[in-house]
């Protein structure tokens, strides 16, 4: 690992633990709202706690993220074969329409048959980050040189070998890049489910709308704003760890 990588992974670890220490501080909150709003009688939230509103929002953004990624990579890959080929408009006209679909009208439809709360919220943010991960695999994989591939059969590999040992590690770095975006999208996105109780850092900003109290607002945008650039960070890491890797397997 090179000096540069090392030193940028010690600023995001730093970063991270700095955030955690951050949310955490209920009094450093409560004092930096008051000297911002000196009239309001209360300036936060008092249904929970700002680490628990994080915690909340993590765990939107965790499951719906993987629900995103667990559909949309193999779901970019089976368009790219022979067989799902036929498939691939539909595909990415799908996934764009869910994107364009505004997330507040998936939860209305998703709420007769989930009910309110955490599943629907899920379910709305998995569709609307769809895009970002089918794009970026597709991209990926048919960024792939023919002569790679063709190299690789003639060694003998099956399709599932190519796949596995030569199409997906080439492919790797535009697909974390689509994952970065996608996950900062339902970061951001995690905010309406507070609509619904699902909880998040959407409590305190809908909450804060409903009441005219701008404290509350950003009680929750701020900490919204820093977990944003605290995760593309991480990703950004991690999308340069496959990028030296990539490198170094093509020389």
């Amino acid at each position: 690992m090179s000096s540069r990588r090392r030193i940028n992974l010690e600023l995001v670890a730093l970063a991270a633990a700095a955030f955690a220490w951050l949310v955490s501080a209920q009094g450093f909150w409560e004092s930096l709202l008051r000297a911002i709003f000196p009239a309001q009688p209360m300036v936060l939230m008092p249904r929970d706690t700002l680490a628990a509103f994080v915690a909340q929002h993590l765990a939107l953004v965790g499951v719906s993220s993987a629900v995103t990624i667990v559909i949309g990579i193999p779901l970019g890959i089976f368009v790219t074969r022979r067989r799902g080929a036929e498939f691939r408009s539909l595909v990415i006209a799908a996934t764009d329409l869910g994107q364009t679909f505004p997330p507040i009208a998936v939860l209305a439809l998703a709420m007769p048959v989930l009910g309110f709360g955490f599943w629907p919220t899920v379910m709305a943010l998995s569709i609307y980050g769809l895009f970002p991960v089918v794009g970026s695999a597709i991209a990926g994989i048919e960024a792939v040189p023919r002569a790679v591939l063709d190299a690789a059969e003639g060694m003998g590999m099956s399709p599932s070998q190519r796949l596995l040992r030569v199409e997906l590690p080439l492919a790797a770095r535009v697909i974390v890049s689509g994952v970065r975006t996608s996950v900062a999208i339902n970061i951001g996105t995690a905010t309406v489910g507070a609509a619904i109780g699902t909880g998040g850092l959407g409590v305190p900003i809908i909450g804060g709308l409903a009441v005219q109290n701008m404290a509350y607002v950003l009680e929750g945008a701020i900490p919204a704003a820093m977990l944003a650039v605290l995760a593309d960070a991480v990703l950004g890491q991690i999308e340069a760890a496959v990028t030296v890797a990539d490198s170094a397997a093509t020389t």
